[in-house]
């Protein structure tokens, strides 16, 4: 890394922080569960992810991928629809493949974690308490029972770079799990809700779009506490409130 001379910090709060030097990211966690996780994770995943350059508790050090992030929340995407689609066979493998050994949140965690956050956001004021109720009822559709597949749990945009129409890797497995394909589907496309057919064309397959927009609003309505807490702007033009809104 020689000739380097700033530290680029990638995301920083109270549980973890990512840096960048040079070519390598630098993953700051003193959860080690969380960071097993994703070792082994990325180890089962048949998609191209980060090549990990050395461990030392609590820092992971990973190769910076080639290519961009496919979007941003918030912002544009600059991701042409081949790209997307790319994006959504590249889910499609990881859907397909075994399953990993460690199970993933019951739908009770789900449902008690929606219940918790709609009645913060009501009691505290938060947001208007119509809002919360619409997309309530919208999210209470994503919970029912699903064939768990092998899921990525964070597939935020930001988290899948890509190079022309090649996806060139998926970075971030803390969260990988057993789960709802649908969900990683809807996270990928949260706030960026004009590709997910080109997504869907990638992925192939019937798929219960009611059931994806049910996941962008419980996504997005337990989100917003945490994301208000460390340091995070979910009213930010084109962020969670503004998804709730547009289920209106």
């Amino acid at each position: 890394m020689t000739g380097v001379h700033e530290v680029e910090v990638v995301v920083a709060h109270s549980e973890r922080a990512t840096v960048r030097v040079g070519d390598v990211y630098l993953k700051i966690d003193p959860d080690q569960g969380r960071a097993d996780v994703e070792v082994e994770a990325m180890a089962l995943a048949p998609v191209t992810t980060p090549r990990i350059l050395w461990r030392n508790p609590p820092v992971l050090a990973l190769a910076a991928l080639p290519g961009r992030a496919l979007g941003r929340l918030g912002e544009p995407s600059s991701g042409s629809p081949g790209a997307w689609a790319a994006a959504g066979a590249a889910v499609r493998t990881l859907h397909d493949a075994p399953l990993p050994p460690w199970p993933g949140r019951s739908l009770d965690e789900l449902a008690t974690r929606l219940d918790r956050e709609c009645g913060w956001l009501v009691t505290n004021a938060v947001l208007p308490t119509d809002l919360v109720t619409r997309n309530r009822h919208i999210a209470e559709a994503a919970l029912r029972p699903w064939t768990p597949v092998f899921t990525h749990g964070d597939l935020q945009a930001d988290h899948v770079f890509v190079e022309g129409e090649e996806v060139t890797g998926i970075l971030d497995w803390s969260e990988a799990a057993r789960g709802d394909a649908l969900f990683d589907l809807a996270m990928l496309t949260l706030g960026h809700e004009e590709h997910l057919g080109d997504v869907l064309a990638g992925y192939g397959g019937d798929v219960d779009l009611d059931v994806v927009r049910a996941w962008w609003s419980w996504r997005s309505l337990v989100v917003i506490r945490w994301l208000a807490e460390h340091g995070f702007d979910p009213a930010a033009p084109g962020c969670e409130v503004d998804v709730l809104r547009a289920r209106m």
